[in-house]
């Protein structure tokens, strides 16, 4: 197992860490320790979470990977899980920081995904190898997600989420703070939308990262380059509707069904869409044109 050791004051540890308070004397990493100079933002929530927030999850890691961003999360189940998975979907850079050694699987089920951030990302961990998955270990990681990062996205939060630490810590480091608005009679969006309301920027679509980023048209530009014609123009539509049933694909494409089907079944081999219950949407967060579905 290759574990590289990054202490502070060497050329490699990262100057965004050493602007925070309390920054790691030192790193574990696995994996590409170059991604720790890219330009990063972190992708956090809940556990335990819903389709919505899922969905949005792994759109935001999919589209800011696209853009060339590096997506840092903390590989536990539910929103980092989707984040980081939404990274590498698309061919992209991901940054997991553990709460444990870098040697150690914690939750257990996210062995895999382990594995990929390994070989096509970097962990990152300030406890040395072997170091027990503790629970106070987990505030004390968050201040490093934060720290890596330019600015930290809240997706879907409850009251008490470790994702709000995430989120005052980021606020606290000077970093910019943005959390995706969710149904009001959810207890799964009650962390988010306090968020908004004590004054965490709104992400509606996904220019709004991109732009405050710098960042304009590339994941178009990366849609325009790996469809066909005929998929770009179903992207397009799906782009401006948010999500259509193939029948109302048809309608606006003035396509039949039997030329569509196969269209629609490249696109999602491709990685662009994704069907559920008779409906096909983008695997990404519709941009300007088309609000987030609340």
């Amino acid at each position: 197992m290759n574990i590289e050791i990054i202490r502070k004051g060497e050329a490699a540890y990262p100057a965004q860490l050493l602007a925070i308070k309390n920054p790691p004397k030192q790193l574990y990493c696995r994996g590409d320790v170059n991604l720790l100079k890219s330009r990063c933002v972190a992708v956090v929530g809940s556990r335990t979470t819903t389709l919505y927030g899922r969905r949005t999850g792994e759109a935001l890691g999919r589209c800011l990977a696209a853009a060339g961003v590096t997506v840092v999360s903390g590989m536990a189940m539910g929103i980092d899980a989707c984040a980081h998975n939404g990274a590498l979907d698309t061919g992209g850079k991901t940054i997991a920081v553990f709460g444990c050694g870098p040697d150690i699987c914690y939750p257990p089920e996210n062995k895999l995904l382990m594995a990929d951030i390994e070989r096509y990302g970097l962990i990152v961990s300030e406890y040395p190898p072997g170091a027990p998955a503790e629970r106070y270990n987990f505030p004390n990681r968050n201040r490093i997600i934060s720290g890596l990062c330019e600015a930290t996205i809240v997706v879907q939060a409850r009251n008490r989420s470790g994702a709000l630490i995430t989120a005052e810590l980021a606020a606290e480091q000077g970093r910019d703070v943005f959390a995706v608005p969710g149904n009001i009679d959810s207890q799964y969006n009650l962390g988010n939308n306090r968020l908004i309301k004590d004054g965490a920027t709104p992400i509606v679509c996904v220019d709004d990262i991109l732009e405050h980023l710098g960042i304009s048209g590339a994941e178009e530009e990366d849609a325009r380059r790996r469809l066909s014609d005929r998929e770009f123009e179903i992207y397009t539509i799906l782009k401006d509707e948010g999500e259509l049933t193939i029948d109302e694909v048809c309608v606006k494409t003035k396509y039949s069904p039997s030329y569509v089907n196969p269209i629609l079944a490249v696109m999602e081999m491709k990685g662009f869409i994704s069907s559920e219950m008779g409906r096909v949407f983008l695997k990404r967060i519709p941009c300007k044109s088309s609000a987030m579905e609340i």
